[in-house]
């Protein structure tokens, strides 16, 4: 297992199986093993990337069958100006909200660690953690900028329930929540880091994102199960219900309709491809495969909450 385990953490987009399948060993044992590898595999967006190139006009900004609208009789309108355009804001969005549930994580990770001890391997990889995201944030607001010049938000009430979340939410809640956040933006650029056809900085800011977060989502893992062992039936029903809720609105906030808008596209239009297309929400429900599998193992997939996944394309 430990050989395996080495295999994973220096590969560059470790197999999702491997992250998965790996046993429990402790949350310590794990940090150790996690705190190696950040110091050996760190990378720094902006020293790697030259941020003064230019664009190639005629590259995506995320893999085209990743487009919530590919498929769609309006994809097949679109000129390829317009769908390498559309792809751009489109990613832009996801980023944007990325940074947003990004601080929130760093919030949830500082409280859950303000007292903790700080000898230990969980504690450093905690702040480890909280020093890769805010590099991450600068990263994902840095290829913003350059992409499409500006930033998307989400909408207002979930963003007050963002800050509802990121106070009350603690243990299983908290971790689950991260888990999830970093699944589904982990699908989204995997998908996209190796595709020549998608912008060369935006294959390295996925590059970086998908190594780094693979260390993230096994400690989150390793948090969740700790969490859960001898909960009772009814904090594992409001647990899992709370993480599926917020899995739901982080899901469909990941798209902003203004991205549409800011593409040149007729948004009504847009949303509505969007919510009836098939092919992209079996790309985003086969993705969540393993993580389905995982809420599954610890008890936080109950018949509640998977309403929500449902509702998210999720399951």
């Amino acid at each position: 297992m430990t050989a395996a385990m080495e295999r994973n953490e220096n590969t560059e987009a470790a197999p999702r199986d491997n992250v998965v399948s790996l046993q429990d060993e402790g949350t310590d044992a794990v940090s150790e093993r996690l705190l190696a590898s950040a110091a050996r595999l760190s990378r720094n967006a902006m020293t790697e990337i030259d941020w003064s190139q230019p664009m190639d006009d005629d590259k995506y900004g995320c893999s085209p069958e990743w487009s919530s609208l590919y498929g769609t009789d309006y994809w097949d309108e679109l000129t390829e100006e317009q769908r390498v355009n559309v792809t751009r804001h489109e990613f832009a969005s996801i980023m944007c909200i990325g940074i947003w549930f990004e601080m929130i994580l760093q919030e949830m990770v500082i409280r859950d660690q303000y007292l903790g001890q700080y000898h230990s391997p969980e504690f450093q990889f905690a702040l480890t953690e909280i020093a890769d995201e805010c590099r991450h944030s600068i990263m994902f607001a840095k290829a913003s900028e350059k992409m499409v010049g500006k930033s998307y938000r989400p909408h207002p009430r979930i963003g007050r329930a963002g800050k509802v979340f990121k106070v009350t939410a603690k243990n299983e809640v908290a971790y689950a929540g991260i888990l999830v956040a970093e699944e589904v933006l982990d699908v989204f650029q995997r998908g996209c880091m190796r595709d020549d056809r998608v912008l060369p900085f935006i294959r390295t800011v996925n590059e970086i994102h998908v190594l780094e977060e693979a260390r993230h989502m096994k400690f989150a893992r390793e948090e969740v199960r700790e969490s859960m062992q001898g909960v009772g039936w009814l904090r594992r029903q409001f647990s899992a219900l709370n993480v599926a809720v917020g899995a739901y609105f982080i899901v469909s906030s990941l798209i902003r309709p203004q991205a549409y808008a800011d593409a040149g596209l007729d948004v009504h239009r847009a949303v509505a491809a969007r919510e009836s297309n098939p092919h992209f929400h079996s790309m985003i429900r086969s993705s969540c495969t393993h993580l389905m599998e995982f809420l599954d193992e610890v008890g936080l997939l109950t018949k509640p909450a998977m309403r929500f996944y449902r509702k998210a394309h999720m399951l």
